[in-house]
C-alpha cells in the first residue's frame, strides 16, 4: 500500500478503501479529498445517485451538508438563486480563518450581477476573435518546444505553461512573472499540507503578496485610460471601482482560478480520457473534425470543478427532502455529468457524443462560467495543433491527481510523444 493510501486510511474522515456499496449511506462523506485524489469517487457518486439522490451527510470534517446528484436536481438548484444563495461562499468549508473573501461568485443579485458585468468585456466574442491567433501562435510554440520519444510532464509543459499564458494576458500581467498566478490560484484552493502550503499562515502570507501585486496593478491602471485588461475593467468599473482591498483581491482570484483550473485541467484530462479509450482516438484520427465536439465531451468528462455549494435561504423540499434555512446545500457537477437518466451513454468517453454541450461544468444560470467559450476556445485550439504533429501523445505512467475534492485535476502526467511518421 502507497504511503498516500496509508496516510489517507489514517485519517478519521476519510472514504479511501471503503465500500460504498456496503456502507451506510449516513456515514458516505464526499468531502474528504481522499477518494478524489485516490480516483476512488466514482462509486460514491454512482451509489448515490441510485440510493439517496439528494444525502445528507450529519458528520463530516467540514460539518453537516446536503449532496445534490442528479443532473435536474442540481439545475433546480443551479437555477433557483431565490431559494439557494451563493453567499458566503461556493465551497464546502465556510471559513478559512479570516479567509473568506467576497467574490462575485460568492454574491447574489443585484451585487453579483453589477460585479460580473464589469469584467464580461474580456471575453466578448469580438475580444475572444482577436486572441485566438495569439492563442494559436503560443500553443504552437509550446508544441514544438516539446521533446518526442523521452518521457516529461504533461501537466507542467503544456497545461500549466499555456493557460499561465493566457491569464497573464487577460490581466495584462508582467509577462516574465506569470508562474505567481499559477502559484496563487493553487494556493487559493489547496489544503495546507496537501503539498501546495504547510499552513494556513503560509497561504495567507501568499495571498497578501498577491494582493500587494495586484493592488500596484490597480494604482498604475485607475490612472489610466481604461484597457482591456480585468484589472483596468475591474478599477474602472462603475460596480467595482469603489470595491474594498478585500474585495478586490477576492475578485482577483476568482477569475485567477476560473481562468486557471478548469482549463488547465481539462488539457491533461482529455489526454488522459483518450488514452484510456484507445478507439475514440482512433475516431479522432480518423477525423480531426471532431475536435470541437470531443473539447465539449472532454470538459464533461473531466468536470474540473468538482461541485459547488448553495446556501438555503428558507425551508424547502427537494426530491422529497426537507432542506431548512441555513443548510449547506452541494451540487456535484461530477456526478450529475454522470446520471444516466439525463444523459445516454454517461459513463462512456464518446468524442462524437450527441448534443456534447449538455453538461454542468460550467454551471447553470446566472452563474454560469463566464470564460466557457475561452477555455473552449483554447482546449480546440490545442488539439488541432496537437493532430498536425503528433500521432500520439502517450501516458506512460500514473497521473498524479490534486488532493481536493473542489478542484478535480492533475498535478503531473508523465507522457511521451509520437510524431507523425
Amino acid at each position: 500500500m502507497s504511503q498516500d493510501k496509508q496516510q489517507e486510511q489514517s485519517s478519521n474522515w476519510s472514504m479511501v478503501g471503503k465500500d460504498p456499496w456496503t456502507m451506510p449511506l449516513d456515514e458516505i462523506d464526499l468531502s474528504h479529498p481522499g477518494i478524489w485524489h485516490s480516483g476512488e469517487y466514482l462509486p460514491f457518486l454512482e451509489r448515490l445517485r441510485r440510493d439517496d439522490p439528494v444525502h445528507y451527510c450529519p458528520r463530516s470534517a467540514v460539518g453537516p451538508y446536503w449532496s445534490v446528484m442528479k443532473y435536474q436536481d442540481i439545475m433546480t438548484v443551479d437555477t433557483s438563486p431565490q431559494i439557494y444563495s451563493s453567499q458566503p461562499t461556493v465551497g464546502i468549508v465556510d471559513t478559512f480563518e479570516e479567509f473568506t473573501l467576497p467574490m462575485f461568485i460568492a454574491m447574489d443579485p443585484p451585487k453579483h450581477d453589477e460585479q460580473r458585468k464589469a469584467v464580461q468585456p474580456v471575453v466578448a466574442p469580438a475580444n475572444l476573435q482577436r486572441m485566438e491567433g495569439l492563442i494559436r501562435e503560443r500553443v504552437c510554440k509550446i508544441l514544438d518546444g516539446l521533446p518526442l520519444h523521452e518521457e516529461f510532464d504533461w501537466v507542467e509543459k503544456v497545461s500549466i505553461e499555456l493557460t499561465t499564458q493566457m491569464l497573464a494576458t487577460l490581466f495584462d500581467f508582467p509577462f516574465e512573472d506569470r508562474y505567481k498566478l499559477t502559484y496563487w490560484s493553487d494556493v487559493a484552493t489547496a489544503i495546507p499540507g496537501g503539498g501546495v502550503v504547510d499552513s494556513q499562515e503560509q497561504r495567507w502570507e501568499a495571498i497578501q503578496e498577491c494582493l500587494a501585486c495586484f493592488t500596484r496593478l490597480w494604482n498604475e491602471r485607475v490612472n489610466s485610460e481604461p484597457g482591456n485588461d480585468l484589472v483596468s475593467m475591474l478599477a474602472h468599473g462603475e460596480a467595482t471601482r469603489n470595491m474594498p482591498p478585500m474585495e478586490y483581491l477576492g475578485n482577483v482570484i476568482l477569475l485567477i482560478v476560473g481562468g486557471n483550473d478548469t482549463t488547465r485541467n481539462s488539457i491533461s484530462g482529455g489526454v488522459l480520457a483518450l488514452n484510456e479509450n484507445p478507439a475514440e482516438y482512433e475516431k479522432l484520427r480518423a477525423n480531426p473534425g471532431l475536435i470541437p465536439n470531443m473539447v465539449s465531451e472532454i470538459i464533461r468528462w473531466q468536470t474540473p470543478l468538482a461541485y459547488m455549494r448553495r446556501t438555503a435561504l428558507v425551508d424547502t423540499e427537494l426530491a422529497g427532502k426537507q432542506i431548512k434555512a441555513g443548510d449547506k446545500v452541494v451540487m456535484w457537477y461530477a456526478s450529475g455529468n454522470r446520471d444516466e437518466e439525463a444523459i445516454d451513454r454517461a459513463n462512456e468517453f464518446l468524442i462524437d457524443r450527441p448534443r456534447a454541450r449538455q453538461h454542468l461544468s460550467f454551471g447553470f444560470g446566472l452563474h454560469r462560467c463566464m470564460g466557457n467559450r475561452l477555455a473552449e476556445m483554447q482546449l480546440r485550439i490545442v488539439w488541432e495543433e496537437i493532430m498536425q504533429r503528433f500521432e500520439k501523445v502517450e501516458v506512460v505512467g500514473e497521473p498524479q491527481r490534486v488532493y481536493s475534492s473542489f478542484v478535480k485535476g492533475y498535478s503531473k502526467l508523465p507522457v511521451k510523444l509520437r510524431p507523425l511518421a
